[in-house]
């Protein structure tokens, strides 16, 4: 049975979030996969089918939607994670498993049934079905700078998004020397991810939740096609 967290998302202004984030550098420990600084880059490819479902789902707040992504960080494109996230309403869900060179170069050539009969893993053989049933290709890079922030007793993570950009050149995600990117532009385009299993503590939630916030359903990966698009005309 799949365990659904809370996800909470809210848009915020660069002074907004150097506030939170000084505020939180106080309270909770920085993850550690992220380094001394705290921050580190996320580069994720996204998919979706050929009527483009997962987007046109998030653009009707549909209460029950999910996507597939190939995910990086920083410079290490020799460790590639497919990720299949699903939302219920304000609950998720994220599934995940390494994919090898080889089979990112597979699956986004049109090649999912050779890696359907090769791997074991059921997350990955789940993409190659719906790859091969509704032709899941690449369809934007969306990428941004992270701080992240955890609490481990209660399986709390809080994240800080910046300088979120996207790019319709798919066939360079894993290129030595990156990718040409667009930023999204705009006052409040910095996101806040609080991310919890059942329970908000209350020095946590005065902490994130005390401004004039308001939640949002954000998605990087529809705002992402739709700068792209607008470019492209």
């Amino acid at each position: 049975m799949k365990r659904y967290r809370n996800e909470w998302k809210y848009c915020c202004t660069d002074g907004e979030l150097a506030l939170l984030e000084s505020r939180l550098r106080a309270l909770l420990p920085l993850d550690g996969h992220a380094g001394p600084q705290g921050r580190y880059t996320v580069h994720s490819l996204y998919f979706d089918d050929y009527t483009d479902t997962c987007a046109r789902d998030n653009n009707a707040g549909a209460a029950e939607r999910f996507k597939y992504r190939i995910r990086y960080y920083n410079d290490a494109r020799g460790h590639l994670q497919l990720e299949r996230k699903d939302k219920r309403y304000n609950l998720c869900h994220k599934s995940s498993c390494p994919v090898s060179r080889a089979e990112y170069e597979d699956l986004t050539a049109g090649r999912a049934a050779e890696v359907f009969w090769q791997t074991g893993d059921p997350v990955l053989q789940r993409f190659c079905v719906a790859a091969m049933d509704r032709h899941f290709t690449p369809k934007v890079i969306v990428d941004y700078e992270r701080t992240a922030f955890i609490e481990p007793v209660t399986n709390i993570r809080i994240t800080l998004d910046r300088n979120i950009a996207a790019s319709p050149w798919t066939e360079d995600f894993l290129r030595e020397g990156g990718y040409q990117s667009l930023p999204l532009q705009g006052e409040r385009c910095h996101i806040l991810e609080v991310k919890f299993d059942d329970i908000l503590p209350g020095y946590i939630r005065e902490t994130v939740c005390s401004r004039d916030f308001q939640q949002t359903s954000f998605s990087k990966y529809y705002l992402g096609r739709k700068m792209i698009e607008e470019v492209v005309k």
